[in-house]
């Protein structure tokens, strides 16, 4: 702590956080006595009409982000407070910038390294205080609330980006295009002895020679380090089953989450973890090392990162294939030295059931089975670029916002390209941050020839930000435009028919379209109990045949070329 300028978590019990108005007006403040070292500024507003900033730290001077970026200059990015009810990260920062500030020997060991900050990411939820929302969590005092003024969850947001606040970040991350980025955040779950559990980007969907360096060299020098300095780290706790004791699976984090979002943009992601049931003050400690830790490691092995970066980026715009989804492989775990507390069931008195619990006094410490391999589960060939009709306007703009190149076509022309036909899509029963994702899609490949008209895009996969537009486009992407909702109005069959006067058409269109009769009759010995159903039977031969057929239905209008 330095005596002259001590954030409020210091200057408190060491259970309290920073509100957003102290927070805000204590960069405000250092930026303005140290204009050399900060640069902190407004980047946007929230939904809420609530100022959103950011903060450049450079030992040099330099903060223009064309001049830093025209150098190559190397940036770690640390956001905070994308849940203010886990707002360590948010102190941690505070002080981190502070010290940056007034010693001199801490900025010099930043060398030509930026550090990229934005100190309070959901700002709205941050003014929603209270000390009720967080069920299971220890401190501090008051907190903010998850949801933002929309009832959203911004780490569900950064691919369909419903928020403001999830547009800001797009646009920052994109230009900025850091080496890697911290995101702070506390985790409910299993009872363990550690504070700091990390969640990192999946070193196999991470890939190319980004991957193995995160898992051989950059994984195991934060652990050793943060063992070194009295924070014992373990991967984040997802157990396989109910208990630690069976194993932990290493967290898929798709694109709507910080770190799957940045891996679209080959950037090295960590989400870290404090325990929920830890004291407020070792989960501010814990998570003050890690931000150390890994800003450290970030400025020494800069150059190589920087070079694998780029080689990733050179990879992906010329890859013949893209993997849009991934599973686990759950055939060969490896093993991780675990310490936990012994797991117990006992009667629960409030209903008939068995309740678990952990006691702390039995603790243990063993190998336990850690799953943390992946495997492609959907696989596309790679084309030579997409075309995204000009009516697909929010599609459009998300790719802007991600820096994806895109050019329009100047005038009508016909090309021959694979579209996707929509075979079935299944979606969740209720709302999911105000979507009905879909879960699972079934496609069929098919080809045709198209009119191209003035205005559309054309998106080539020759680019730097190639897999943004891959993982986005292809609909079986984790987190495609697609399961998100945004091409729903294609799943709707515009016309109808009246059942009277459809009788004798049907009758006629089975004549006429031999394979719409072959189709009807296994339909027909397939579903028997259908066939009183007149809505039933009359729809089918309505959805396949070809006489009234609607060429939009069911047609993914994102076009391949190959």
């Amino acid at each position: 702590m330095h005596p002259d300028m001590p954030t409020p978590y210091e200057k408190g019990n060491q259970n309290q956080t920073t509100t957003w108005s102290e927070c805000i007006a204590f960069y405000e403040e250092l930026a303005q006595r140290f204009p050399h070292v900060l640069r902190f500024e407004q980047i946007g507003v929230s939904d809420g009409g609530i100022p959103v900033h950011a903060g450049v730290v450079s030992a040099d001077g330099v903060h223009d982000r064309s001049l830093i970026k025209a150098a190559g200059r190397p940036v770690f990015f640390n956001n905070n407070g994308i849940h203010p009810g886990e707002p360590e990260g948010v102190d941690a920062c505070m002080a981190i910038v502070r010290d940056l500030c007034f010693d001199p020997a801490k900025l010099a060991a930043l060398g030509n390294t930026v550090l990229l900050f934005v100190p309070l990411y959901n700002v709205d939820g941050a003014l929603n205080r209270a000390n009720t929302s967080r069920v299971n969590q220890d401190g501090p005092e008051q907190f903010g609330f998850r949801g933002n003024s929309r009832h959203l969850d911004l780490n569900r947001d950064f691919i369909k980006c419903d928020t403001l606040n999830a547009r800001l970040f797009n646009q920052l991350l994109t230009s900025w295009d850091p080496d890697v980025m911290v995101d702070t955040h506390t985790s409910n779950g299993a009872d363990y002895p550690y504070t700091m559990t990390l969640i990192h980007t999946q070193a196999d969907k991470l890939g190319y020679g980004l991957g193995p360096f995160l898992r051989e060299t950059m994984l195991p020098h934060i652990y050793q380090e943060m063992e070194a300095k009295g924070w014992p780290t373990c991967p984040y706790v997802n157990p396989v089953q109910d208990t630690p004791d069976d194993g932990i699976a290493e967290f898929l984090e798709v694109p709507r989450f910080s770190t799957g979002f940045a891996a679209l943009h080959h950037v090295i992601g960590f989400m870290p973890e404090t325990h929920m049931l830890k004291p407020f003050k070792d989960r501010y400690d814990s998570m003050r090392a890690l931000l150390d830790v890994t800003m450290a490691f970030t400025v020494q092995h800069a150059e190589q990162i920087q070079q694998l970066r780029a080689k990733a980026k050179e990879q992906a715009a010329s890859a013949k294939e893209w993997t849009v989804a991934w599973q686990l492989d759950d055939t060969k775990p490896s093993t991780f030295r675990f310490k936990g507390y012994a797991a117990k069931r006992s009667a629960s008195l409030l209903g008939n059931y068995q309740r678990l619990s952990y006691d702390r006094s039995q603790p243990w410490e063993k190998d336990i089975a850690y799953y943390n391999s992946f495997v492609p589960a959907a696989t596309v060939r790679a084309p030579k670029g997409y075309i995204v009709p000009q009516a697909w306007r929010e599609a459009i703009e998300r790719l802007q916002w991600n820096g994806v190149e895109m050019a329009r076509f100047d005038e009508a022309s016909t090309v021959e390209a694979q579209y996707y036909h929509i075979v079935s899509v299944t979606s969740r029963p209720a709302a999911y941050e105000g979507h009905m994702y879909h879960d699972d899609v079934q496609l069929e490949a098919r080809t045709a020839s198209f009119t191209v008209q003035p205005g559309d895009w054309f998106i080539p996969l020759k680019q730097a930000a190639a897999r943004y537009a891959v993982e986005t486009l292809e609909p079986q992407g984790h987190d495609s435009f697609f399961r998100w909702g945004f091409f729903n109005s294609v799943l709707e069959k515009k016309e109808n028919y009246s059942d009277y006067v459809f009788e004798d058409l049907a009758l006629e269109m089975l004549e006429a379209e031999p394979e719409l009769k072959t189709r009807f009759e296994a339909w027909k010995a397939a579903n028997p109990a259908l066939l009183s159903d007149q809505d039933a039977v009359l729809g089918f031969i309505f959805a396949h045949g070809q006489r009234h057929a609607e060429p939009e239905w069911r047609r993914y209008p994102v076009l391949s070329v190959f």
